[in-house]
């Protein structure tokens, strides 16, 4: 298998090469388990963020960094926005959102008790790799419409043209990987 070796807040990771379309593979880039690498990147980051009362991320791969950046941060809570209407939710808000590394559209849902915490509140948004901004746009929305304001977007890597976007705070950056056809 073809890796792609990345150093990101000095941790050295070899991320697996994985084809997403008949175009394009990405390197595929996972936190959940990697105590060490959420930790060198929580720090790495913390000081970059402007002040905030709440950190929101999206279910699942953001989740280990919001935890890490919110202890960092002496804050006493963070906010998952989870991809499914959950039987304990009342009055959810509900967005749909579709990203590169999923292939159907997908929900994003605040527990009417969790948009609550949000209003009038200074929020960052956090994700692990922000790729065609979908996502956190979306997860963005959701806090506005909770009545938050978005003070900032973070996350520990920009792929592709997510580079260019001047809000997004970010560590390193991730190429995309053209898949080159071979002639028949």
């Amino acid at each position: 298998m073809q890796t792609y070796t990345m150093i990101v807040a000095g941790v050295t990771r070899h991320l697996p090469i994985i084809p997403i379309s008949e175009h394009t593979a990405i390197a595929s880039f996972v936190m959940l388990g990697d105590t060490m690498l959420t930790k060198a990147t929580a720090k790495a980051l913390v000081n970059r963020l402007p002040e905030t009362d709440v950190l929101v991320t999206a279910e699942a791969k953001g989740i280990p960094l919001a935890q890490e950046l919110s202890s960092l941060l002496h804050h006493d809570t963070y906010i998952v926005a989870r991809k499914t209407v959950k039987p304990y939710m009342s009055e959810p808000f509900v967005l749909k959102v579709k990203s590169i590394t999923t292939d159907v559209e997908q929900m994003l849902v605040l527990d009417k008790q969790d948009a609550i915490k949000l209003k009038d509140k200074r929020v960052v948004l956090v994700d692990d790799v922000v790729s065609t901004g979908e996502s956190i746009a979306a997860l963005q929305e959701l806090v506005e419409r909770a009545g938050g304001q978005v003070v900032a977007k973070t996350a520990v890597l920009a792929e592709g043209s997510a580079k260019d976007q001047q809000d997004l705070i970010y560590l390193e950056e991730l190429p995309l990987f053209p898949i080159e056809k071979k002639p028949i």
